[in-house]
């Protein structure tokens, strides 16, 4: 019999070390929000493939649209040879992307892609050189987009150097002690100490931080960001890709600010497990790079693009929009009772948008001095009793919950159980 033992030896002897492997188990089959190892455990899955599974495994429509695209062909690289559902998944972005400035669309394969085309972009149309981008934020690991990333420890550590003119100052957290006036104003010391806002093509911000702890910018924070980029001709950039596709009770989390971005960087959920991305932003921009300047061989895959095309419908026709906001009361509302016990004094806060939700834990609750180590134990603890967590912050304290918006409340509710006995477990010991 084939065990996860047996590759677990095997991948360390095969596979670069600086690839992480969170949980010591190979999955054989997944299905909606729950999956099977080879031995044959099973397990609820609370991670979504950091974000993917908005949708779940195996949606029925996903794959039978898949399965429809196989059989017309799987690659013809669409800056050759372009098909159908390439255009009409940019008509259906341009679409969804809030704001009543015409849009336009192109696609990559990763979020990274996305992210570092969305500079182009902005520094074509601009000619302007600098980025300012937010602590605790994560854009990826290419040199670029690592540049961006404000987390040192693993995504930065021996890489060095990264491309210059850019530029990070503080992302609020209320809980942490930042505010949003200090985060702007440190915005506006950074314009007169250290560079010439006339020389920044674009501010990146992600509306909900993912690796960062899923710290939460505020609708006002947001529109506060919109108006210092209108003052001095600024691209605002939204990184939407793990917030976009319903996860925050908003097909986009912009939306709950009220704002039209210039440009929104999406991947992830966006094409229920196949690799696709996209940058939708304001024609203008998007017309700005010359024709062969954006692309890629795989950019845009028709089978990526098939499968996105019937996400957006199971969002729509199931409404997990609304879903989102459910789960995220559900999940967050159990967590906050947890937290009222004088027993799990540990969990120090408890913040969501939407079903994207988050749990940090702390030592102390007056000093908030944060809790790795329980937070590390905490997602082994639970792997070992079927439910698979993942966590993040840039502390490494805080347990954060992407469980498929088609998950049923009975299986979530069975994942909070295992969160809820594990945690107990861990602190009484």
């Amino acid at each position: 019999m084939t065990t996860n033992q047996s590759f677990v030896a095997r991948r360390e002897a095969a596979v670069s070390r600086g690839i992480s492997a969170g949980m010591p188990f190979y999955i054989d089959r997944a299905e909606n929000a729950e999956m099977w190892d080879i031995e044959g455990k099973r397990f609820i899955d609370f991670a979504g493939g950091i974000a993917v599974l908005n949708t779940g495994h195996r949606h029925p429509k996903v794959m039978e649209a898949v399965k429809a695209q196989l059989e017309r062909f799987t690659h013809t690289c669409a800056m050759v040879t372009p098909y159908d559902s390439f255009v009409e998944l940019a008509e259906k972005l341009n679409a969804l992307v809030p704001g009543p400035t015409p849009k336009k669309t192109a696609f990559f394969t990763t979020g990274a892609e996305a992210v570092e085309n969305a500079v182009k972009v902005a520094r074509a149309a601009t000619g302007r050189p600098g980025v300012v981008a937010f602590s605790g934020g994560f854009h990826g690991r290419t040199l670029l987009t690592m540049g961006l990333t404000g987390k040192v420890v693993p995504y930065k550590v021996g890489f060095g150097p990264f491309p210059a003119e850019i530029f990070h100052v503080p992302f609020p957290n209320a809980y942490r002690g930042i505010s949003e006036a200090e985060s702007l104003k440190a915005l506006d010391t950074l314009f007169k100490s250290d560079v010439d806002p006339a020389r920044v093509a674009a501010i990146i911000i992600e509306p909900v931080q993912g690796e960062g702890g899923f710290n939460i910018a505020s609708p006002s924070f947001l529109q506060s960001l919109r108006a210092v980029c209108d003052k001095h001709g600024i691209v605002m950039i939204v990184d939407e890709i793990q917030t976009g596709f319903a996860r925050t009770g908003k097909m986009f989390a912009v939306e709950h600010a009220g704002i039209e971005p210039d440009l929104v960087t999406m991947a992830k959920s966006l094409a229920g497990g196949f690799p696709l991305s996209a940058l939708t932003g304001k024609a203008e921009l998007m017309d700005a790079p010359v024709p062969g300047g954006l692309g890629g061989t795989y950019a845009g895959s028709p089978l990526a693009t098939t499968a996105a095309l019937a996400v957006i419908n199971v969002i729509e026709e199931e409404k997990l929009v609304e879903r989102s906001e459910q789960l995220g009361e559900r999940i967050a509302g159990r967590f906050r009772t947890m937290a009222q016990r004088n027993s799990l004094s540990v969990i120090g806060d408890v913040r969501n948008l939407g079903a994207m939700v988050a749990m940090e834990l702390v030592t102390d609750r007056e000093t908030k001095e944060p809790a790795a180590d329980l937070t590390k134990a905490l997602v082994a603890k639970a792997a070992e009793k079927g439910l698979i967590l993942l966590s993040c912050g840039t502390y490494g304290n805080v347990i954060r919950v992407l469980v498929p918006l088609t998950a049923s409340d009975a299986l979530v509710d069975e994942g909070l159980d295992i969160i809820e006995r594990s945690l107990e477990e861990l602190v009484s010991a």
